[in-house]
């Protein structure tokens, strides 16, 4: 009896347990699926087009704030300098009037040496603030953004002279960079190189997926951990198998699905190569050191690591990564909103990965992806839940801004509060 009692208590804890670790997760599920019932305006196929075009978006930019989480640095807001990088890059391009592939791939070139410049200050600017780099990626942000705002507001066209009449620059002085200068042929450079339609790509992603669970489960069917998984094993199996029959039957059926936009080939690859990049460097030995330092910084160092190295090392990660996925954004968007468009790349994108599942210490692919999904249908929601409860989409742009700001707090709390609750456990 006493046993029953025992693995009953013990399923609560688990089930509360889960609960608590998703629980950002669960509230954004609960709000997307209340907005479905609420609007009546938002069809499944302007729903899935929006979706994907911010999913190919911006999953890049999210994908890059995993390898800070792992070695220890937390949730990095910092992203928004690489995100500078990333656009001071496509602001020279576009000056010297040069586009297509050509001129996208002259982006990528020139950000590389500019993120990783900057990547290195910032990374020896954590060192200096070991336990509060979350703080200090927010407060160097807000330093960087003003040196990028004097760039682009004064030293060009005061100190480096340009044409007062280029279409960049603004007519009445000469000095400065326009608001908002149109990106001309680097815009969807990428993203028009292949497309296909949209359940094709539901098709190959959801066979994929098939593939690689029944692989895991078949390489490690005799790890005893395994069998604690095979609920949730199953779970992505069928989820895999009914999305792949529901593709199936629209591409032969030719159902209204396939009227979705089609999804940028070239763009997806470049999110799975990073995925890919993201596992097999956690194979090699930086990848072990990042986990090593993460997991205990005075361990790390006693094994012989060098701790400060490391740390710097997936700063100009994070912040290369970061600055390569603004270009993908911003030739996706068409305009460069020269001085907004980064501003709040590094609360969104943390925002994601927290509503994903992740946390200031654990994050990886799934919750990148998850928490993008998420995150980008409440976009899409808000207005329509907001005009459908309130009679006002308006309010529900607010709700936008309350659902960031509010998912970052609450999984911050639930993290000191998880972490207090293990020291008062480590104590008893």
């Amino acid at each position: 009896m006493d046993n029953l009692e025992q693995k009953k208590l013990k399923g609560n804890q688990e089930k509360s347990t889960w609960i608590l670790d998703n629980l950002v997760t669960i509230i954004f599920v609960v709000f997307i699926a209340f907005g479905f019932m609420v609007s009546k305006g938002v069809s499944i196929n302007y729903f899935l087009t929006e979706l994907s075009s911010r999913i190919f978006r911006n999953s890049f930019l999210v994908l890059s704030l995993i390898i800070p989480v792992i070695a220890g640095l937390g949730l990095n807001f910092g992203i928004v300098i690489g995100a500078m990088a990333g656009q001071i890059a496509m602001a020279t391009v576009r000056y010297f009037e040069i586009g297509g592939l050509l001129g996208l791939a002259l982006c990528f070139v020139i950000t590389l040496p500019l993120a990783t410049l900057f990547g290195y200050f910032t990374g020896k600017l954590y060192n200096k603030t070991r336990g509060q780099e979350m703080i200090a990626s927010l407060i160097v942000g807000f330093f960087a953004n003003g040196i990028y705002y004097f760039l682009f507001l004064f030293v060009v066209g005061a100190i480096i002279k340009v044409p007062a009449n280029h279409p960049m620059i603004k007519p009445d002085n000469g000095i400065g960079v326009r608001m908002s200068v149109d990106l001309g042929n680097i815009k969807y450079s990428m993203d028009n190189i292949l497309q296909i339609p949209f359940m094709w790509t539901i098709l190959i992603i959801s066979a994929a997926i098939l593939l690689l669970i029944t692989y895991k489960y078949l390489k490690a069917k005799k790890d005893p951990s395994m069998q604690q998984n095979k609920m949730m094993f199953g779970f992505n199996l069928t989820a895999a198998i009914i999305m792949i029959a529901i593709s199936i039957y629209a591409i032969v059926a030719k159902s209204t699905l396939m009227m979705v936009a089609k999804t940028p080939v070239v763009t997806g690859l470049f999110i799975v190569g990073l995925c890919v990049f993201t596992e097999l460097i956690m194979k090699t030995k930086l990848g072990q050191d990042f986990k090593s330092v993460g997991q205990s910084q005075h361990i790390a160092e006693i094994s012989g690591i060098n701790v400060d190295r490391t740390r710097i090392i997936a700063t100009i990660m994070s912040t290369v990564l970061a600055s390569w996925g603004q270009i993908i954004f911003l030739q996706n968007m068409g305009t460069l909103n020269t001085y907004n468009a980064h501003t709040q790349i590094g609360m969104f994108s943390v925002a994601s990965l927290l509503v994903g599942g992740a946390s200031t210490s654990n994050a990886n692919i799934k919750h990148a992806i998850i928490g993008t999904i998420l995150f980008n249908s409440m976009f899409i929601m808000s207005p329509e839940v907001g005009q459908a409860v309130f009679g006002n989409a308006i309010l529900g742009e607010y709700f936008r801004t309350f659902m960031v700001y509010g998912v970052i707090g609450l999984a911050l709390g639930i993290y000191v509060w998880k972490a207090n609750k293990q020291a008062k456990i480590t104590l008893e």
